[in-house]
């Protein structure tokens, strides 16, 4: 398996000609899900014991399975929150995974650990944290909001002595699910502060004493969110920040989606107060143009995390010499470096491309706005939120919904699911791909016109 030859170098060309011609697609194909039992029938048993040759699996990946994905990165997928990665970045990936890099320690992976930490930088900088502050890149924001909050608990653990008392975090009632699922790893609680869209300080406060003074002295964290995935609100950063600085907790901001605006000169002023976080996240992978998987996770005071994550084992002490491993700042020791992407795309484009990027996204989300209001079968619910537009089209049921978003994704045309508001069922677009234009939003709308139905 191990031998370069001749059937090696035929299957290493085909692979990058594959990989180049998807990269260059502009735009891809959407493409969509089919059946396990359409897929299976399609292409049998993958895993033998001889094998199917490299080949023989690549086509099977490229005419069968591939096709079977969503592109994500394409135009008109206005779901979840997309992704767009730079051809810079993604042609990169490739170099990262043909370089087998470690990124786990300083010792095995210094120049990586040097430029991810550039990167990491850079979003600091935007923050406005301090020069000491720095972090590491994890897979996702549910591992950035877990390795954020254990480090929390450590620092309350060693400034309380409560070491087995059961700690308490608190968040808004709209906080993201990776924030609860959080506490149920870490056996914590966690308490669902009710709000009226965005959490204040003045909320917290409220709950925190409506709660017995020894439920109080179990919070040792507050989770603020810098752009709900499902409508984009931003709590009020600068109120909640008082609070837990006058309360001695940490504030931790999850910015998975969200705080990828601070590139853009023209939304900074609506994250102020983030600057005086603990901790905060946000992925790059989302809307700051690298590929999957890439969360940045960066702290004021870094050292807290060390202590919180730093494994030990006689094998691993040569590597605690003082210098940074990222595997000392989250749940985690092996690691992909998995930020070298994002700092070539960067390296590469510089900062001021970054910042045009996403102000041309939110500009868009202001135009998809104006397209909807002037639409006479749709009706839009609440005024654009970074780059989330949430709607309806009237009369509609939520069986209506269902069929014309499959519609929708199976002629290739577009990619909207529904989602909820106040119960009901609402459609809502998320713009993060500076490929897309005024054109796409219009056809997209255009498919919702009774004629069309």
């Amino acid at each position: 398996m191990h031998q370069q030859d001749q059937r090696t170098e035929v299957l290493t060309q085909a692979i990058l000609r594959y990989a180049v011609e998807r990269i260059r697609m502009n735009p891809p194909t959407l493409d969509g899900p089919k059946s396990e039992q359409d897929l299976r029938a399609m292409v049998g048993q993958t895993i033998t014991a001889n094998g199917l040759g490299g080949l023989e699996a690549l086509r099977i990946f490229t005419d069968v399975l591939a096709p079977a994905c969503i592109s994500v990165d394409h135009p008109r997928f206005f779901s979840f929150v997309p992704a767009a990665p730079t051809e810079a970045a993604t042609l990169f990936d490739l170099v990262v995974g043909a370089s087998s890099i470690c990124g786990t320690s300083w010792l095995e992976a210094a120049g990586a650990v040097m430029a991810e930490n550039d990167a990491l930088r850079w979003l600091a900088d935007l923050a406005g944290f301090p020069p000491e502050a720095g972090g590491v890149f994890v897979s996702g924001g549910t591992a950035g909001n877990l390795s954020a909050l254990i480090t929390a608990r450590s620092v309350w653990r060693e400034a309380s002595g409560q070491n087995q008392t059961r700690g308490l975090i608190l968040t808004a009632d709209g906080a993201h699910a990776s924030v609860q699922q959080a506490a149920f790893v870490m056996d914590a609680d966690i308490l669902a502060v009710p709000c009226s869209g965005t959490m204040t300080g003045a909320d917290l406060e409220q709950a925190a004493t409506s709660l017995p003074a020894s439920d109080r002295d179990r919070i040792f964290a507050v989770v603020a969110t810098s752009g709900t995935t499902n409508l984009g609100l931003i709590d009020d950063l600068s109120s909640i920040a008082e609070f837990c600085r006058e309360s001695s907790i940490w504030l931790h901001v999850d910015g998975a989606y969200g705080a990828a605006a601070l590139a853009a000169p023209s939304a900074r002023g609506l994250f102020d107060g983030i600057e005086q976080a603990d901790s905060f996240i946000v992925d790059p992978h989302k809307w700051l143009f690298a590929p999957l998987d890439c969360c940045a996770l960066i702290y004021r005071a870094p050292e807290h995390a060390r202590v919180a994550h730093r494994q030990h084992g006689d094998y691993l002490e040569v590597l605690y010499d003082g210098i940074w491993n990222p595997s000392d700042y989250a749940h985690h020791l092996s690691r992909r470096a998995r930020g070298l992407p994002f700092w070539f795309s960067l390296a590469t484009h510089g900062t001021a491309a970054y910042a045009d990027a996403v102000e041309k996204t939110l500009a868009l989300t202001q135009t998809a706005a104006t397209l909807i209001d002037a639409s006479p079968w749709c009706e839009r619910i609440l005024p654009p939120n970074l780059s989330i537009v949430i709607f309806k089209r009237k009369g509609w049921t939520e069986e209506d919904y269902a069929r014309w978003s499959q519609e929708l994704l199976e002629t290739g045309e577009g990619f909207v699911m529904p989602t909820k508001y106040q119960g009901e069922t609402v459609l809502r677009f998320c713009i993060v791909n500076p490929t897309t234009t005024e054109d796409d939003i219009t056809l997209v709308l255009d498919t919702l016109a009774p004629e069309v139905q």
